[in-house]
C-alpha cells in the first residue's frame, strides 16, 4: 500500500496498518514527531505536491490512497499502478477503512474519537461559551483559521464559539497587522509553520511583539497558547485530531 496524503497515513496507522510507502510529512525528517515511531522502515515516495511515480511503481503497491486536490492531474498514471481513493477527514477515513477491509476497526476508531468529543463537551461545561481564536504564522504570511479548516471542524464539533470574523464557512483568511484586533477571542491558539529557514519564526516574533497583539484581551489575561502546527493543522488525520483534543483538555477543560 502507498499513502499519498499525510491524513491517509494517519488513518491507516490508526487502524493498525503500516504502509510500505508514503509521502513525507510536511514537517519532520521525514515524518511528523507524533507518528515517526510507527513509520520505521516505511519508504518515502516524494511529498504530496510531487510524488515519485517511479518509486511508487517499483514498490508494486496493491493499493494507492491519494487526494483529489493534490494528485488529480496524475490520477490516470497512478491508476495504472493501483486503484485510488479521494476525499477528506472523516469521510476519507471511512473510505480508507473500506479499502483496507477494516471497516470494523475503522468504525471503532471514529466511535472512540466521537466518544472523546462527547466526554470533553460534558466536562467543559461553561467553557464552551468561550470564543476560540485560531491563528497561524508562515513566512511573511499570517492567517486566521475558519470553521471549515481542520482545527475549525474539531472546535465546531466540540461546540466552542468563535470570534465573529472566524465564523465564516471557509478554510482560512490571510490578515494584516491592522486586523489583529479581530482575533480577540477569550482564548487564542496559534501555531507556526517553520520549515527550517527561520521565516515563519520571524513572522511569529514580529506579530506577537506588536502593540496590537499585546493589547488583545487574551494576551493580557494569559490565555494565549502556542500549539503544534502539525497537530492543529498540517497533518489533518485522526491521530492529530486526538492529540488536538489533548490540548483542548489541557488548556480549556478545568
Amino acid at each position: 500500500m502507498r499513502l499519498l496524503t499525510n491524513e491517509g497515513t494517519e488513518a491507516v496507522l490508526a487502524m493498525g496498518v503500516k504502509p510500505v510507502g508514503a509521502v513525507k510529512s510536511w514537517l519532520g525528517n521525514p515524518w511528523y514527531d507524533h507518528i515517526k515511531a510507527d513509520m520505521k522502515g516505511v519508504e518515502v515516495v516524494g511529498d504530496e505536491s510531487q510524488v515519485n511515480l517511479e518509486k511508487i511503481a517499483s514498490l508494486k503497491p496493491d493499493l494507492i490512497i491519494g487526494n483529489k486536490m493534490r494528485q488529480e492531474k496524475i490520477y490516470d498514471q497512478l491508476n495504472k499502478i493501483a486503484p485510488d481513493l479521494r476525499g477528506n477527514w472523516k469521510n476519507n477515513f471511512k473510505l480508507y477503512s473500506k479499502a483496507l477491509n477494516k471497516e470494523k476497526e475503522g468504525n471503532k476508531v471514529i466511535s472512540d474519537y466521537d466518544q472523546r468529543v462527547k466526554d470533553i463537551k460534558e466536562k467543559a461545561g461553561d467553557s464552551l461559551n468561550k470564543e476560540i481564536s485560531v491563528v497561524r504564522f508562515m513566512p511573511g504570511v499570517s492567517r486566521i483559521y475558519l470553521t471549515n479548516s481542520f482545527s475549525g471542524v474539531v472546535l465546531d464539533q466540540l461546540g466552542f464559539k468563535r470570534p465573529k470574523v472566524e465564523t465564516k464557512d471557509d478554510f482560512v483568511a490571510e490578515v494584516t497587522k491592522e486586523q489583529i484586533p479581530q482575533m480577540d477571542g477569550d482564548e487564542l491558539f496559534y501555531f507556526t509553520y517553520e520549515a527550517g529557514d527561520g521565516g515563519a519564526t520571524k513572522q511569529e516574533k514580529e506579530w506577537t511583539n506588536d502593540p496590537l497583539w499585546k493589547n488583545l484581551s487574551a494576551v493580557k489575561k494569559g490565555h494565549v497558547h502556542k500549539v503544534s502546527d502539525a497537530i492543529w493543522n498540517t497533518a489533518g488525520g485522526v491521530k492529530a485530531a486526538n492529540l488536538m483534543l489533548d490540548d483542548i483538555e489541557k488548556y480549556l477543560v478545568k
